[in-house]
């Protein structure tokens, strides 16, 4: 894993940039997951 991520890595591969997939997967979970605070607690539910 550390090759894959070393600056030469990103130095070579200027034009990284995610699938439209990657992109529109965490939008849809980012507005799905809700997180309510109890108290001290956090509770994390994901509304599908």
């Amino acid at each position: 894993m550390a090759k894959i991520y070393s600056e030469d890595f990103i130095k070579k591969n200027k034009n990284l940039e995610p699938r439209e997939e990657t992109v529109n997967f965490l939008l849809n979970y980012s507005k799905a997951l809700s997180v309510i605070n109890c108290n001290k607690m956090k509770f994390e539910a994901l509304l599908n």
